[in-house]
């Protein structure tokens, strides 16, 4: 399971036209912001400072904020007019407020909208403006370096060491090990330029050369130190040379002169994007919907069956809908989502199929919002006889195919995730794992969820989390694209949980594909 994908944002808010609370001058008002992640309480996450006599204020104070992808994190800001030196709100003049989700203001970058008052009636002509900034330094070191000459020793490797503030030296990065070379070429490689040295072009860097001993009994071969502003001066044709140097030997042996030479024959900084650089550069991403009507689900008739709808209208298949849907439509600007099922036999003709418009449409699959996907399935679901074989290859097939014609864009404006929901152990699993390694290599992202109680090894094995996925020919997934979960773990866990879990791996897999192709988002090549 990949780590959680949080990322520092930055939101700036300016307001135009506030309520005149105050008599004799204008109001004095103060931004705060609330935040409600478990669906119950809204808490403060900070405020603002209070600008006197202002309808028009920008603020100076930042809201700085955790952001994760796999999380609906609704907030809210509130404004008021702060009269007295209290620290609860209160007691204070509200002038408005205005609701929405992180995803919504990242993936808009600003966002301008109306405030209302609490019995949601326009607070006047007062309006809200709120901007995103990702928080960081996303420069990348990119280092070719090799040696000559070293000492006989045979098993070389590097480490790259920063000094922290108390001056200890902490490792940042280790190259391979090249066996039996004394003349090494190392693979190229990047360090983040924070790790490296804080960013700081000055900051000492020791690199450490040892020989590789199977026992873990690494031998030094010799160090040395530099910096980042002498690194920058490599190029191939003028290397950046430095002696490697082993002290004792030096102390030892007066003729002593270096164990080998070190080689750096590029270094370059890069600027290497991120899942919000893609988003807030005007990635969209796609989302679709395939659902198992295979026979084995039951007949949705009966209480038993996992496509029975309960009294209140719910299933483990709408459950699942909701739960990751809520998250990605924020990232989607038209908000038509194309949804599909497999295994049913479908009128007219009753005959199978395996990647069917929810709403019968094949010229036009698309559902306006989540909730459109809802009342589709809703009214497909007495329409079609379940039925069989188990096949997700058509479906993944199907998606893939708008993948691949996305690509001739050359940017990365277009991702696409498809959320497959299945009862049961996968029949079509040659095909599928060949559309698997196929989708690799395009702007694609595969989520299961395994919902009833059946077996579900055969998705575990398609969750490339413990080796790289092969098709039948061999030939390997050129990425980890495939998330799978069984729903339920999450029976009794809090609703976000699923969409948390699932869509964890996603921003990382964004940035792989677009990273390993060099696509730039629309709105960095158009500026």
């Amino acid at each position: 399971m990949a780590a959680q994908c949080v990322t520092k944002v930055e939101l700036t808010v300016a307001c135009a036209n506030l309520l005149d609370k105050d008599v004799g001058s204008k109001s004095d008002p103060l931004c705060v912001l609330l935040q409600n992640t478990s669906g119950q309480q809204w808490y403060e996450v900070d405020r603002t400072e209070r600008i006197k006599n202002s309808l028009n204020p920008r603020f100076a104070k930042k809201f700085l904020i955790d952001y994760y992808f796999e999380l609906v994190q609704k907030l809210k800001f509130g404004i008021y007019d702060i009269d007295n030196k209290t620290f609860d709100l209160s007691d204070d003049d509200f002038l408005g407020e205005f609701e929405c989700t992180l995803g919504q203001i990242v993936s808009n970058k600003t966002l301008t909208k109306p405030l209302v008052l609490r019995n949601g009636r326009p607070a006047g002509k007062g309006s809200i403006t709120i901007t995103a900034e990702e928080v960081k330094d996303n420069r990348v070191v990119v280092l070719e370096v090799e040696a000559r000459k070293l000492d006989n020793k045979s098993d070389p490797y590097l480490e790259f060491h920063k000094q922290t503030g108390d001056g200890n030296w902490v490792m940042v990065h280790r190259t391979e090990v090249i066996k039996n070379n004394l003349n090494p070429v190392w693979r190229p490689f990047k360090i983040s330029l924070n790790s490296l040295c804080y960013s700081d072009m000055d900051k000492s860097i020791k690199v450490e050369c040892y020989d590789y001993d199977g026992d873990g009994s690494h031998d030094l071969i010799g160090s040395f130190q530099t910096t980042m502003s002498k690194l920058k001066e490599a190029s191939r044709s003028s290397p950046v040379e430095f002696e490697c140097i082993n002290e004792k030997k030096r102390q030892k042996k007066k003729s002593y002169k270096n164990s080998g030479i070190v080689s750096v024959k590029h270094c370059e900084i890069i600027v290497e994007c991120t899942f919000l650089d893609y988003i807030m550069g005007g990635c969209q991403l796609n989302f679709t919907v395939g659902i198992d009507f295979t026979g084995s689900n039951g007949d949705p008739r009966s209480p038993d069956s996992l496509h029975y709808l309960s009294p209140s209208g719910v299933n483990e298949y709408l459950t699942a809908i909701w739960s990751v849907g809520m998250v990605i439509q924020d990232y989607d600007t038209d908000k038509m989502f194309p949804a599909f099922g497999f295994g049913a036999q479908i009128p007219p003709s009753f005959q199978v199929s395996h990647e069917f418009p929810l709403n019968f449409n094949p010229s036009n699959p698309f559902c306006s919002g989540i909730q459109g996907i809802v009342d589709a399935y809703r009214a497909c679901l007495p329409q079609v006889k379940l039925y069989g074989p188990t096949n997700f290859s058509p479906i993944i097939n199907h998606v893939a195919r708008f993948a691949a014609a996305a690509t001739q864009q050359q940017t990365a404006s277009q991702y696409f995730i498809l959320l497959i929901i299945t009862d049961g152990v996968i029949t079509d699993l040659d095909q599928t794992r060949a559309a698997i390694v196929n989708a690799s290599k395009l702007p694609m992202s595969i989520i299961i969820v395994g919902v009833g109680g059946a077996d579900f090894d055969a998705m575990e094995f398609l969750d490339g989390d413990n080796g790289v996925l092969r098709s039948p020919s061999g030939e390997p997934a050129v990425r980890d694209i495939v998330q799978f979960v069984p729903f339920r773990k999450f029976q009794n866990a809090p609703k976000e949980a699923l969409a948390q879990c699932v869509l964890a791996e996603v921003p990382q897999q964004v940035v792989n594909y677009f990273s390993t192709y060099k696509l730039q988002p629309p709105k960095n090549l158009a500026a």
